[in-house]
């Protein structure tokens, strides 16, 4: 019972990281648009780079996902089937009723990894925000 539900926590884990990556997205270019400041935090947009990033060197790399082999290992010592498919190939079966290959996901990772570099571009993180009083201090 206890490796069941670490396994699935495990999966809300993976869940939550795959809502960072698409909701950062989408936040940054709307925020970029509506020239919202706090997209610009630092934080926020390096560790939303990294988690992108992370995936794509998984992909140049062929490893499998370091939350889906632990997941795997926790369902097999929960006694449950462990497929060989991917953890986005399922969250997309479910969440799409299709199975989706493994082209289709791989391009959606580079998609959003070039779109994520571009928004590093357009919309750099500002490292220090300069406060009124240092500007007129220096004038």
């Amino acid at each position: 019972m206890l490796y069941r539900l670490l396994a699935d926590f495990i999966v809300a884990i993976h869940i939550g990281y795959v809502f960072y990556v698409v909701v950062g997205m989408g936040l940054i270019v709307i925020g970029l648009w509506r020239k919202w400041n706090w997209i610009r935090n630092p934080w926020f947009r390096l560790t939303h780079f990294a988690a992108i990033l992370t995936v794509i060197l998984e992909l140049i790399f062929k490893t499998r996902c370091v939350l889906t082999v632990w997941e795997f290992k926790l369902r097999s010592l929960a006694g449950q089937p462990v497929t060989e498919t991917t953890f986005m190939e399922r969250l997309m079966h479910y969440v799409f009723f299709a199975v989706a290959p493994a082209w289709l996901t791989n391009g959606l990772y580079y998609f959003f990894a070039l779109v994520i570099i571009l928004m590093l571009v357009l919309a750099p993180p500002r490292l220090r925000r300069q406060t009124h009083r240092k500007l007129q201090s220096s004038t």
